[in-house]
């Protein structure tokens, strides 16, 4: 597989990990860097679809890459007054207090740890205000706060919830209004059809919680996703793409999301100290569901003890979201580096080592 775009000098360490991860891929793969408002790394390879070369346009899923832009969104409305980390969910949303949730605070929704990592009956997957109503009814499978595990897809509804109830606005309308248009980015939660998207495709033996060995527990976590990631024809709808799921539907081009974590640096979109409250530690520990070691911000992922963002020595600092199948978006804001690696062929999490191979490529560059 054949690479193409351009590294700045001093960076052709990077553009030979690249090489080696183009090699390890089927489909196709991009990876941006930016530092301190620059690019300086512009790599991609394969194909986007069949017969379809990747190009630095290319638009991919995020899949859960979403929850770092929604984020964002969350970061920029703190700062404009409009939501509180440590107010009550209920505050916004009354319909929240039920079932012994009237004390449960915004952070816990977006740090992990409020104990709803499924919605009790089975709705359409698309359906974010049937599915945040069910959510605000369901009693906590834990008391909130004490555990931390990954709401791969209820995070979304109960953001988008909180979101709609603060600004009146979907979330996919304030992704466009707040990010995509003011700074060129092409980034969108609720995806056209006509709108070009890398097919998608799962590598063979593809499978999700590699961590996870307790059958009960899997069977959770299989409630969790509930069928999104089994499937290459839900994947790929038109439907899946034009759904704002704030937990996994959005699309945009490696370009981009590296550009928006370098704007969250440069403090274009949000006060230093708004990201330093969003960026800090609220949650860590195995997940009470899946096993993996996890420590997030206010919606962010955190560097880890599995070196989700590169080599302990990159940046302790590292923040961002990685998405299903290899996805890794995020910035070492010490280091002023924001990057983004993505790809359309979905890789097990315990064999995939196309975004540590680029990270630790990079650490040494930067």
């Amino acid at each position: 597989m054949t690479g193409h775009g351009a590294v700045r000098p001093g960076f052709d360490a990077v553009r030979e990990a690249f090489a080696q991860v183009a090699a390890q891929t089927s489909g196709g793969v991009a990876f941006s860097v930016f530092r301190r408002g620059e690019p300086v790394v512009e790599l991609c390879a394969g194909a986007a679809s069949p017969g379809v070369p990747w190009t630095p346009e290319t638009r991919v899923v995020l899949f859960s890459g979403t929850k770092g832009v929604v984020a964002t969104l969350m970061a920029i409305l703190t700062a404009r007054g409009v939501i509180g980390p440590r107010e009550r969910v209920a505050r916004y949303w009354p319909e929240f207090a039920a079932a012994g949730k009237g004390e449960v605070p915004v952070s816990q929704v977006l740090a992990h740890t409020v104990g709803l990592p499924y919605v009790e009956p089975d709705l359409p997957t698309a359906d974010n205000a049937a599915n945040a109503a069910a959510l605000a009814e369901q009693r906590p499978l834990w008391t909130p706060g004490t555990r931390v595990a990954y709401h791969a897809l209820t995070y979304g509804y109960l953001a988008t919830e909180l979101i709609r109830r603060v600004t009146g606005q979907r979330v996919g309308e304030l992704v466009h209004e707040l990010l995509a248009a003011p700074y060129g980015l092409d980034l969108r939660l609720g995806t056209p059809a006509s709108v070009p998207v890398a097919t998608l495709l799962r590598a063979p033996g593809y499978r999700i919680s590699t961590f996870l060995q307790d059958e009960e527990r899997r069977r959770i976590a299989e409630r969790m996703y509930r069928g999104v990631l089994d499937s290459t024809d839900t994947m790929n709808s038109p439907e899946y793409r034009g759904a704002e799921l704030a937990a996994g539907s959005g699309v945009g081009t490696a370009t981009s999301m590296a550009r928006l974590y370098d704007l969250l640096l440069s403090g274009s979109l949000v006060p230093s100290a708004v990201l330093a409250q969003a960026t800090r530690t609220w949650s860590e520990g195995i997940d009470a569901i899946n096993d993996r070691p996890l420590r997030f911000g206010l919606g962010y992922e955190l560097a880890d003890p599995i070196g989700t963002y590169g080599p302990a020595a990159a940046d302790p600092a590292a923040f961002g979201h990685s998405g299903a199948g290899g996805g890794r978006h995020g910035a070492w804001p010490t280091r002023g580096v924001a990057f983004s690696f993505a790809t359309n062929e979905l890789q097990a999490e315990d064999v995939d080592s196309r975004a540590a191979t680029l990270l630790a490529a990079l650490h040494e560059c930067a």
